[in-house]
């Protein structure tokens, strides 16, 4: 049976469009479940078949990677004793089967090897001129964008296509400021969307965004949402790397069906909020969330799924 979700910002804990920053208690930094090896051995094919996808840096940054490794291997070997070991090549998943080896620039990269511990996408932000810019990353997990398009740009060009979040808006600025006073501190926050199917591997370049808020697709061309629907909730963290001052963002992604919410103890309180927040995006919400065509129909689903019994 598939269990229960582990989170549901949903219920309206983290309201979509708002940049709801909580603070974080260190040892719940990385989360490891029972889908850790699945998850690695999807990140080694897009390694293997798209790395200039997935994978990018910036000369001078493989200082920092180290810095993101080095926290990372003592944090998982205190945290979770019973699931990671040591092989050949150092730290690793206890049960992870002899992979072939990367290419050498992925295997060069500290930043790379992190990634292949843990199942969240890795993120390096550093400070210049323009602001807090994105300078590596390993985003084998997109939720709609692209990590080649926005490799290298700053935060507010970044964040351009989320409505209220361009830049010059209120939003932009104070996300600048957070990260500027992001000093020992971890903090988290969880965004959430719906998608067809249970693909980890969720990018859209900005081209696409625009046709698809053009010409606005049903994601269940069949009709059958409660069949195909999937809850993709981003679990995020920002923690300032205390040698290199440079921001380490993690995404942690959760896929849960839809219908499992129907066998959820507190089902009409998620089902409801979740119905309500839909019902209060506006039509450049939905557009940028790709449900425009399908909200109304997964209202009407979830309002079942509240009521039912």
């Amino acid at each position: 049976m598939t269990p229960l979700p582990t989170h549901t910002p949903y219920d309206g804990s983290s309201k979509l469009f708002t940049i709801g920053l909580k603070p974080l208690d260190p040892a719940g930094w990385i989360e490891v479940d029972h889908h850790l090896l699945p998850y690695l051995a999807e990140k080694r094919r897009l390694y293997a078949e798209i790395s200039e996808r997935v994978f990018v840096e910036e000369e001078g940054t493989r200082d920092a990677q180290q810095e993101v490794l080095d926290l990372l291997r003592p944090y998982l070997a205190e945290k979770f004793p019973d699931t990671y070991g040591h092989g050949a090549t150092g730290m690793e998943p206890i049960g992870a089967p002899v992979r072939p080896a990367l290419s050498a620039r992925l295997e060069e990269a500290p930043l790379v090897a992190a990634s292949l511990l843990v199942q969240e996408d890795l993120i390096l932000m550093r400070r210049g001129d323009s602001g807090w810019r994105l300078v590596a990353g390993s985003l084998c997990f997109p939720s709609s964008w692209s990590l080649v398009e926005k490799f290298g740009r700053p935060l507010q060009d970044i964040h351009a296509p989320v409505p209220g979040f361009g830049p010059g808006t209120r939003p932009a600025d104070l996300i600048n400021r957070m990260f500027d006073g992001l000093q020992g501190q971890a903090v988290e926050r969880f965004n959430w969307s719906i998608q067809s199917g249970d693909a980890l591997y969720h990018p859209l370049s900005d081209l696409q965004r625009i046709d698809h808020a053009t010409n606005r697709p049903s994601r269940f061309p069949d009709g059958d949402i409660e069949a195909h629907a999937f809850i993709r909730v981003e679990r995020q963290t920002l923690r300032k790397l205390p040698v290199s001052r440079d921001i380490l963002f993690t995404i942690r992604i959760h896929l849960d069906p839809l219908a499992v919410l129907a066998r959820h103890p507190d089902r009409r309180t998620l089902a409801m909020s979740f119905a309500a927040q839909l019902e209060a995006l506006d039509l450049a919400q939905l557009d940028y969330k790709g449900m425009t065509s399908d909200r109304d129909r997964l209202v009407v689903l979830l309002n079942h799924m509240a009521n039912d019994g």
